[in-house]
């Protein structure tokens, strides 16, 4: 039996089992957008951040006329575990997705697999049209594309948009390469609006992943100020605030106002440039500042205005949060970690239903949070590059930045002195507690005093630990010479414009050993 139907017999059981009022109301089941922002930041938002450096006025009036929760977690402090989260309503550890999928450093040999039940695929068996418009990252070969997932249009990069090859895939086809990032905001915008007007008379469901702002930074001409080069960062937020106002204009003039929810968050924490209003760490780390994002959510008439909501909630809960909505029962032949968690949207007051909210670093469970308490188990990480010493910050390249032949972006992006989040507080260690109430930029480590507290985290903790699996490795698709000790893997600047990842130019075909060269490669 194919997913598919595997998942409309779980329905069909379950809506005879389940009473009216544990389901939304299937006769008018509400439109769906989900707005993903890439690296931004808890503190990237006005709503969220009192000393905003940027302006974000059409996104601020979503939390003023919906629901803010201040305390949401992603799984990992980074891309592709995130997304998979937020689809699935699994951890990482459960979808298997742990890792990002990097055609450059050779791992393209796995994605979401073909039986995790996402989103799309649970909207769209009561008739919802789908569509994935932006990044993707579960999977960049054929088995994994979006529209396996149940998605019925794909427009967007596979991976991240400095990952070689970048290239703008329309469904399973290269439409351009090398792609003109300062056109990705814009365009995926018009994508979505045309994919609104199309569907306006039927139940929609669209995944919004914007490029930005992961790096490189890219503006489109009536966003980018040349007078303040070195806010590159201020004018990418602009652009995505706009994109946010562009949407709801498109919903309110089609008069889907009152049954359009609306959610708007990130996938991890800051990079450079960003902001994460006052909390520890960056991307890439698993302090507050790369686990803790902003979530918005707009839906009138169910949503009360005005909403904020510090309860701790986490992107598991968005999966059966929709599917209530939608009327779809949740899947009971798998672990869904996440709870409806609209109870948090209607009301400042509204609990969270979770004993514990884990986050992740590779292959291992990190963190928990319970409560006002956070344990980093595992040392938290330092920030990305942190070992190079200020000095040489002017001197560091980074090797997915903009290159003007393939990688085609503004080359005044933010530098390593531009942290994003508090550097400060106690060394990092393992086995470090916070009281995140009382000490948010986890600054001091309280572990030896209160003993009790590491004990009730830690039973929590190895019992959910005892639930990861060990993975194989998974196979490089290149067998790259190793490095020199102490230097990293190199990246290979694959060449684009088909849905392919073997073709290795020229001058780095040496980097290959020999028995590994592809058989289809070279420059052709």
């Amino acid at each position: 039996m194919n997913k598919q139907l595997q998942f409309l017999v779980i329905i069909c059981v379950a809506t005879i089992l389940l009473s009216d009022h544990a389901l939304g109301d299937v006769s008018n089941p509400p439109n769906i957008v989900v707005i993903f922002a890439d690296d931004l930041g808890y503190g990237d938002l006005g709503c969220f951040n009192d000393n905003c450096p940027f302006k974000t006025p059409n996104i601020d009036r979503m939390a003023t006329e919906g629901a803010q929760l201040t305390s949401f977690y992603v799984p990992t402090p980074y891309c592709a575990p995130s997304r998979g989260t937020l689809l699935t309503g699994r951890y990482p550890f459960r979808h298997t997705v742990m890792g990002n999928p990097a055609p450059d450093a050779g791992l393209s040999n796995f994605g979401l697999p073909a039986s995790e039940i996402t989103i799309s695929e649970a909207l769209k068996s009561v008739g919802y049209a789908t569509a994935a418009i932006g990044k993707w990252h579960l999977g960049h070969k054929p088995k994994w594309l979006p529209r396996t997932q149940g998605f019925d249009e794909y427009f967007g990069i596979l991976y991240s948009n400095d990952m070689f090859p970048v290239q703008l895939i329309n469904n399973e086809e290269v439409v351009e390469y090398p792609v003109v990032q300062s056109t990705l905001t814009k365009r995926y915008t018009q994508r979505a609006l045309s994919f609104i007007e199309q569907h306006k008379d039927q139940p929609f469901f669209l995944y919004l992943p914007h490029a930005m702002p992961h790096k490189p930074l890219a503006v489109s001409d009536d966003f980018y100020t040349p007078t303040t080069r070195g806010n590159l960062y201020a004018d990418v937020i602009a652009e995505l605030d706009s994109s946010v106002g562009e949407v709801f204009t498109k919903i309110k003039q089609l008069g889907l106002d009152d049954n359009t929810l609306v959610i708007f968050t990130s996938d991890n924490g800051p990079w450079y440039g960003g902001s994460t209003g006052g909390l520890r760490g960056m991307k890439s780390t698993t302090w507050e500042g790369g686990l803790r994002v902003p979530l918005i959510a707009r839906l009138p008439g169910v949503i009360p205005g005005g909403v904020v909501n510090d309860s701790p909630a986490a992107s598991v809960d968005i999966f059966p949060t929709l599917c209530r909505l939608a009327g779809v029962p949740l899947p009971d032949d798998r672990v869904i970690d996440g709870n409806d968690f609209m109870p948090l949207l209607k009301s400042p007051n509204g609990k969270g239903t979770h004993q514990a909210i884990y986050g992740m670093h590779g292959n291992n469970l990190a963190t928990i949070r319970s409560g006002k308490w956070k344990l980093h188990v595992r040392g938290p990480s330092r920030h990305p590059f942190g070992g190079i010493p200020e000095s040489k910050w002017d001197e560091w390249i980074d090797p997915r930045g903009p290159n003007g032949v393939t990688l085609l972006a503004p080359y005044e992006q933010p530098g390593l002195d531009q942290h994003p989040g508090l550097t400060d507080g106690d060394p990092s260690k393992a086995m470090m507690l916070f009281d995140l109430e009382a000490d948010r930029g986890e600054q001091h480590d309280i572990a030896s005093e209160h003993p009790e507290v590491v004990k009730k985290l830690m039973t929590m903790f190895e019992k959910t630990r005892a639930e990861v699996p060990t993975l194989p490795p998974v196979k490089s698709d290149y067998l790259f010479v190793r490095p020199e000790k102490g230097r990293p893997r190199t990246l290979m600047r694959l060449i684009g414009g088909d849905l392919r990842y073997d073709r290795i130019p020229k001058p780095q075909r040496h980097l290959v050993a020999p028995q590994a060269v592809p058989k289809q490669g070279g420059d052709k």
